[in-house]
């Protein structure tokens, strides 16, 4: 896997770090093949039962696109007559957030810095973002002439409501850690110093947790945004039914009768 982004499994729990730092973790396209890999094999992993998206650095978690080598896209687009460049969104951005997004176990974002455009797409696609104090997110979009991608224009509105999102996406700003954690953007807010320790420890918990659980609440979150109560109601009852059925219950209860701690094992 290419060096832009760095994957490991340890003990259940996949960590996948944006290693551009020197360019605030912009994506080139050689990024966005390794994280579109790293998203897809983590998901695909039988053994992998969290996963920690953060980045390499301190000034930012992911700034989007990198504008830099865009540009020379755009003028080759130009000079040969076609519209390549923005099949990035397509190939790369789609398939990034519909694996955090679909993929039957919680993700975990560590924001340690600026997370703009896509990179605020990405944040926001995982289960739950803790976020360094010195954090901030923009969603970039308008201020290149663009529209939202990356997902944002479906998880945006969903976190914070449509009428902040629409005005986050016509009037880019800079939308800092205390904001966003007011806002529900971020779950937790940590001294910078902390974050990746912070991040680890949560997304640890969650891959040693009842994943066939988080699966479910995960699928069912989703499902209740789009759906009506009872078609909802009649989803919680096949979910709550494969809940019921997994080992991890049978462990969880026997735990309970016992006064002990769980162990789970994941199905």
């Amino acid at each position: 896997m290419a060096d832009t982004v760095l994957y490991e499994v340890n003990d259940g729990l996949a960590t996948i770090t944006l290693n551009r730092p020197e360019a605030m973790n912009a994506l080139n396209i050689e990024a966005k093949v390794a994280l579109r890999d790293a998203v897809q094999s983590a998901a695909a992993d039988a053994a992998v039962r969290a996963v920690l998206l953060t980045a390499a650095g301190d000034r930012a978690f992911c700034v989007g696109q990198d504008l830099k080598e865009h540009i020379g896209l755009l003028a080759a687009d130009r000079e040969a007559g076609e519209g390549q460049t923005m099949s990035t969104v397509r190939e790369h951005y789609n398939p990034i957030v519909r694996a955090l997004t679909d993929m039957a176990k919680p993700v975990v974002a560590g924001v340690n810095g600026v997370a703009a455009g896509a990179g605020f797409g990405f944040a926001l696609a995982a289960d739950y973002r803790v976020v360094a104090d010195t954090a901030a997110f923009n969603t970039s979009f308008a201020g290149v002439a663009l529209t939202a991608d990356s997902g944002v224009s479906w998880t945006l509105p969903r976190v914070i409501g449509p009428g902040r999102a629409t005005d986050l996406l016509l009037f880019p700003r800079s939308v800092k850690a205390q904001e966003a954690y007011e806002l529900g953007i971020a779950n937790r807010v940590v001294p910078t110093a902390e974050l990746r320790a912070e991040a680890e420890q949560v997304a640890r918990a969650l891959a040693e947790g009842p994943t066939v659980a988080y699966a479910a609440i995960k699928e069912a979150v989703a499902y209740g945004l789009s759906h009506s109560l009872a078609e909802t109601l009649q989803k919680e009852d096949e979910l709550q039914s494969r809940a019921g059925a997994s080992e991890d219950h049978g462990i969880a209860v026997q735990a309970f009768v016992n006064k002990e701690k769980p162990k789970y094992l994941g199905r």
